[in-house]
């Protein structure tokens, strides 16, 4: 779950506003984590993923049309942390009057939404990072240039609080202090939980986190609908993964 802009991600849980959705749907459990040779076998992944950096706030529409229904305002800035919202984008069109436009994955609700911006105060990015959680094997993958680089085992979303299916990405990644739930990070993603609408004071967002002063064992599904890791593992992700990169969540 996360919290409100302004508020410094120190809260324990999800945090309270903003940062509370960040860390609120967590739960513990060491993770082991085990390095996996490359080329693995598993799900394709693209070795690439075009990013778009925010520059200004943007009104995300349903198609690449000025006159066409606005879905909603992207802002330039992530709630937590401040950073500037990256997004995947998924295609481009030009319009009839010559503009161009993106077609971008967009964050919260409804999970996996995407719709268009126009092509204009932003950055090109791309990122060769990929995570997959497979919900069955309790486990996270790690993918870079399309083979696996790493894998971690995982706490995930008991039978009431299930971890969302679907394609997301993440948000911002949120430092936490040693008294914090889900301690040392968080990686708050764009997935909002399918059954809580608010935790902790915040949106229901999912997160990727560490397992600091929560209860539980790795291989289990026992938290709220965030994947928790152990310290080593979080903390590796942490050091690699930026906004906007890809994360695919299958049963």
């Amino acid at each position: 779950m996360i919290h409100r802009p302004g508020d410094v991600p120190r809260s324990p849980g999800l945090y309270r506003g903003i940062r509370a959705s960040a860390v609120a749907l967590v739960t513990v459990g060491g993770c082991l984590f085990a390095v996996t040779p490359a080329h693995a076998a598993g799900p394709h992944i693209p070795a690439a993923q075009r990013l778009v950096e925010l520059k200004q706030d943007h009104v995300a529409r349903v198609r690449p049309d000025a006159d066409a229904r606005r879905i909603e305002k992207v802002a330039v800035r992530r709630p937590l942390t401040g950073v500037r919202t990256v997004l995947p984008v998924l295609g481009s069109a030009v319009d009839d009057q010559g503009g161009g436009w993106l077609r971008v994955r967009l964050p919260g609700r409804p999970n996996g939404h995407a719709g268009w911006i126009r092509a204009e105060q932003f950055r090109s990015r791309s990122t060769e990072w990929h995570l997959a959680i497979d919900l069955s094997k309790r486990r996270v993958s790690v993918y870079r240039d399309g083979d696996v680089e790493r894998r971690f085992r995982a706490i995930v979303g008991k039978r009431s609080t299930p971890t969302p299916r679907g394609r997301f990405f993440i948000e911002e990644t949120v430092a936490l202090s040693a008294a914090d739930s889900g301690a040392p990070f968080a990686l708050a993603a764009s997935a909002r939980s399918s059954v809580l609408q608010e935790f902790a004071g915040g949106p229901g967002q999912i997160a990727l986190h560490g397992t600091g002063n929560l209860a539980g064992t790795l291989g289990t599904a026992v938290s709220h609908g965030c994947i928790r890791l152990d310290t080593s593992s979080i903390t590796w992700l942490a050091r690699r993964i930026g906004a906007g990169v890809p994360l695919t969540i299958v049963r």
